[in-house]
Order: C-alpha cells, then sequence, then structure tokens
C-alpha cells in the first residue's frame, strides 16, 4: 500500500487514540501497510526504545492526583512524572494522570506494579506509559502510587498537581470533612515523616539522639547530662515532624491532635498519605 492511500480519517483517528503527532501518526501507518494495530504497535517499540535511552534522565516533573471514591471511605494518590514543566502543564499529560488514578482506585491495587499490569483501554498501563514516552519524547513514568482506607478518606491537591494527600480518620461525618481537609493542608505545608511518634522509624530516632548528644558535649554540657539533653531535643523534634504532634498551621495555639479533638473529643488521624514532585 503506498504512502497516498493512508487517509486522513485513519491518521487522525491514530492520534485520537495515541496522542503522537500527526506526522508520526502517518509514518507509522505508512510502516504498517495501513494496518492501524500495526501502526500503534509501531508507535509503542518507538516509546520502548525511547524508555531505553531516557532511563537514566530526571523526571521530577509532573502531575500528582489524587481521589477519593464517593462513600470517602477509600482514597488513591499517583504521580505521573515527566522531565519537563511544559509537558506537565499540558492537557492530555493531565488528564491521563487522572484517568490513570481513577483506574487506581477502581482497582485499588496493593502495589505500584500490580497497577501498571492494570488495563487502560485496550493495553496496560504500563503499557500506555511507554507509548506515551514515544508520542512525548520525554522519559514518562508512573514514579508512585499509595492509597488509604479510613472510616472517612479527604483528598487534598496542591496548586498546580505538584503534591497530593489523603488523609484518614477514626469517625466519618459531614462536619469533620472541612476539618481533615485542613489536616490535610497541614500535610502538604509542613510536611509530616510520621503519624506520631510511635510511627518513626528507630533509626531516626537513635540519629537524632546522638545528634543531640554530639550538640550538647560540643556545647560543653555535662556527660551525665548529655541523655536527658538529647531526649529533650528529641522531643522537639517530635513536635516538628510527626503530625499529630506539631502546631497547627491555623492556630498555633493548638497542636493538630487538639483541634481535631476541638471538633470531637474522640476524632484523630489514623493515616496520611503525602506524594509530592521532585
Amino acid at each position: 500500500m503506498s504512502e497516498t492511500t493512508i487517509s486522513a480519517s485513519d491518521i487522525k483517528k491514530l492520534r485520537d487514540q495515541t496522542g503522537a503527532g500527526m506526522m508520526d501518526c502517518k509514518k507509522a501507518l505508512t510502516e504498517a501497510n495501513g494496518d492501524f494495530e500495526g501502526a500503534i504497535e509501531i508507535l509503542r517499540k518507538k516509546g520502548q526504545k525511547l524508555s531505553v535511552k531516557r532511563a537514566d534522565r530526571d523526571a521530577k516533573e509532573g502531575v500528582v492526583y489524587a481521589l477519593v471514591n464517593d462513600a470517602a471511605t477509600k482514597g488513591v494518590v499517583i504521580r505521573l512524572s515527566c522531565e519537563t514543566d511544559f509537558v506537565a502543564k499540558n492537557d492530555d499529560f493531565v488528564n491521563l494522570a487522572k484517568s490513570f488514578a481513577e483506574i487506581a482506585l477502581n482497582e485499588f491495587a496493593d502495589t505500584k506494579d500490580e497497577l501498571l499490569n492494570a488495563k487502560y483501554e485496550n493495553i496496560t498501563i504500563g503499557e500506555k506509559v511507554t507509548e506515551q514516552v514515544g508520542v512525548i519524547g520525554e522519559k514518562i513514568e508512573l514514579a508512585d502510587y499509595q492509597k488509604l482506607e479510613a472510616p472517612m478518606v479527604v483528598s487534598y491537591i496542591h496548586m498546580g498537581y505538584r503534591a497530593g494527600v489523603l488523609v484518614g480518620t477514626n469517625k466519618a461525618s459531614d462536619a469533620f470533612v472541612d476539618p481533615a481537609r485542613d489536616v490535610a493542608m497541614q500535610v502538604a505545608a509542613m510536611k509530616p515523616i510520621a503519624l506520631d511518634k510511635d510511627g518513626v522509624d528507630p533509626s531516626v530516632v537513635e540519629k537524632e539522639i546522638e545528634i543531640g548528644k554530639e550538640v550538647a558535649r560540643q556545647e560543653g554540657k555535662p556527660e551525665d547530662l548529655l541523655e536527658r539533653i538529647a531526649m529533650g531535643k528529641l522531643n522537639k523534634f517530635y513536635a516538628e515532624n510527626t503530625l499529630l504532634n506539631q502546631s497547627f498551621v491555623k492556630d498555633n495555639s493548638k497542636t493538630v491532635a487538639q483541634y481535631l479533638k476541638d471538633q470531637d473529643a474522640e476524632l484523630t488521624v489514623t493515616a496520611f498519605k503525602h506524594v509530592k514532585l521532585g
């Protein structure tokens, strides 16, 4: 089949399905002798080749998208990464991230690898990502996927899709949605490393204690006081880096835990997920 027999409608159809440029679609259809599925496969292989070439590139831009089900009991947050801000702001790229998040919420896969194997139209999400590498010409990857289930889950997406947060609470009520969203915004702003001190990795605690002792030692404090001083510094570390112990950003006179108790004596956060670019 000659190049002249490739119709404009076929080129448009291929472009609509893959997002590839008009000339790339025409070349793929020509190479495939007009076979539509064959042309898609050619574009996909192009993406695979580019994926290998660009594997060592930094993909620090992209879209973070968080989504919660209608019952507000389950939530997901994903990060679809790319190399440039120009691509990240493209509506097609944003919509692709949203569609992946919708599939993630529906499948509620346990791991990112499971999500990559989930169906996207007639292929998998992983194959769609590879295809888009060929279409866009940048390193594209589904870089992160987190999920959360709780009596109530609330999501927050930071400006420009640069971060997404899920917050789970132990009680569900319409009255708790705004307070929970306040806490989600707190997570995005203050970047806690754990829910409370029990959630901090023991290796981090040990490191902070050693740092506290060394600082006190260099300040000339007596050896028998180093442990006590280090524990004081550790408590300050907890107050700055664990969500429930942080000062509430909208009212520094109380902690996040106290703010929640102001809403309901038993209300607390059971877990949170924070995904950001970079």
